[in-house]
């Protein structure tokens, strides 16, 4: 089988292969996956210039994808044509004009769309673009199933459409020992929660504090470090953080290093989240890596990923927006066996999120798009 993945999205910085692939990793990775899970794999990513580029059994091609009159470049049209795919994988869900120009290009050929926490217009009017778009999909692939309902229920996506659940990335992390970690990292706290993410409303950090000052009446010991990017919230954290009940008990690091995350996520004991919408869950998904036990809002994406761990007593869902169901949710998983949590963790990454798991799932979507 020979799978044609391609992104839309151009680097606006101009980057070269070896540097745009480091930093949009996840293109490797589902590439890589599928590669390694036994498909031929060709990407095609839009570029502002020509280059080409093989590893790992992968052949890159970086090109323009429109031409200049606003229709699709004859560069990236040969290349699709010479390329032959037996099936082809378009990230995102957005790109209408795009996939028309596939509809075009290769009749015929399955089309799968990978969902990355895409948006539907705001405008009802025109909504119309995602009807014609979505209806010429074979299957759409989403962090969980769930997450297709909205479309469905806003009839942009017809019901003969597949929907696949297969996660949106993995993980190169890999677990550390936890004393190694503090060490390293300087992270103390009985139990220590780890956030990785931006201070936004989205991520609902007002939430997550006013859960952990709840929790701090029951586990006195308890220490929040919060590693983040964006923060337009910045201001009220960091009043939050000052008041009385949780004075001392929050350390805000701001932007870390992606590589140090692997020694920040093994030394912590949770992972806590607030988010209200995620595509999947990055941070997450490395928790998972690290061996690290989530305890994060129940929204579709996180729902998918945890499985049964919640089930086991190895990382908890919380209401969304609700401080005092996360504070319950940590005093009650404080007193359990760190080392199994830890093990089911990983586990749990082996089976959903590796990236063999992660190649073997979409190449079963792939399949299951060969057929009629």
């Amino acid at each position: 089988m020979h799978v044609v993945q391609i992104d839309p999205v151009t680097d606006p910085l101009g980057r070269p292969p070896q540097d745009l692939l480091a930093a949009w990793w996840t293109v490797e990775q589902c590439a890589r996956s599928v590669a390694q899970a036994g498909a031929r794999v060709s990407v095609l990513q839009s570029s502002l210039r020509s280059d080409h580029l093989q590893r790992h059994g992968v052949d890159y091609h970086f090109l323009p994808i429109a031409g200049a009159g606003g229709g699709v470049d004859p560069g990236f049209a040969a290349l699709l044509a010479q390329l032959r795919p037996d099936v082809i994988h378009l990230h995102g869900l957005g790109f209408t004009r795009e996939v028309q120009w596939l509809a075009q290009l290769a009749p015929g050929v399955p089309l799968l769309l990978q969902d990355h926490a895409a948006r539907h217009p705001r405008r009802p009017w025109l909504w119309w673009r995602w009807r014609r778009a979505l209806s010429r999909a074979r299957g759409v692939i989403f962090c969980a199933r769930a997450q297709a309902l909205p479309f469905r229920r806003w009839g942009l996506l017809p019901r003969r459409t597949r929907v696949y659940e297969v996660p949106e990335a993995s993980s190169h992390l890999r677990p550390i020992d936890g004393a190694v970690a503090r060490e390293l990292t300087g992270l103390a706290g009985d139990p220590a929660l780890l956030w990785v993410g931006h201070l936004d409303a989205n991520k609902d950090p007002l939430a997550v504090l006013g859960g952990v000052a709840l929790a701090a009446r029951e586990l006195p010991g308890l220490q929040l470090w919060m590693c983040f990017g964006r923060a337009p919230l910045r201001a009220e954290v960091i009043a939050r953080a000052r008041a009385p009940d949780l004075a001392g008990r929050v350390h805000l690091l701001g932007a870390v290093p992606h590589a140090q995350v692997a020694h920040w996520m093994p030394a912590a004991d949770f992972l806590v989240q607030g988010s209200h919408r995620e595509g999947s869950g990055y941070s997450v998904i490395e928790a998972l890596a690290c061996g690290l036990s989530p305890v994060v809002t129940d929204i579709p994406s996180f729902r998918s990923l945890l499985g049964d761990l919640p089930g086991h007593q190895a990382a908890a869902l919380w209401p969304v927006g609700q401080p005092a169901a996360l504070a319950d949710a940590l005093v009650r998983l404080a007193g359990g066996d760190g080392l199994r949590r830890r093990q089911q963790v990983r586990a749990r990454f082996e089976a959903h999120c590796s990236l063999d798991a992660l190649g073997q799932g979409l190449l079963a979507a792939y399949q299951d798009a060969l057929q009629p």
